[in-house]
């Protein structure tokens, strides 16, 4: 053990780039994990045509109304928990939720897992994997 500690003294800095590089390897894949099922814009396109997902928009409503996914709900973030009680009644049918890149929609598919869904997506990329894909998008 001494001698991994000598190295560890005489060569600091290289030991510090293969701890923040394994990190940086590493973080993908935690953050996927936190998030729950991710779907790619092509998976949630064949939700909603398929099993008539409900697409829930956790962006504000001046971003929202800069464009959204056909149909979808906005229900900001700081809403979301409140509003389980008026979806309730779709429970039984997966629930796709997104914000403009995909970080804040995590937290809202925990808070709606949370409220008993059991079928919640992410939609991976967001609004702007959405735009990238080439989908129709509604103002």
């Amino acid at each position: 053990m001494p001698i991994f500690i000598e190295f560890l003294r005489q060569n600091y800095l290289l030991a510090a780039v293969a701890l923040v590089s394994g990190g940086m390897l590493v973080w993908p894949y935690l953050r996927r994990a936190t998030g729950g099922p991710w779907v790619t814009a092509a998976q949630a396109t064949q939700l909603i045509n398929r099993e008539d997902a409900f697409v829930i928009d956790v962006r504000e409503a001046n971003e929202y109304g800069g464009g959204h996914v056909l149909g979808a709900k906005n229900i900001p973030l700081g809403r979301v928990a409140a509003a389980g009680a008026d979806l309730a009644k779709r429970k039984g049918k997966p629930v796709i939720v997104y914000c403009e890149t995909g970080n804040r929609s995590a937290n809202a598919a925990a808070a709606l897992r949370k409220q008993g869904f059991e079928r919640v997506f992410n939609l991976a990329g967001g609004m702007k994997a959405w735009q990238d894909a080439g989908l129709p998008v509604e103002k």
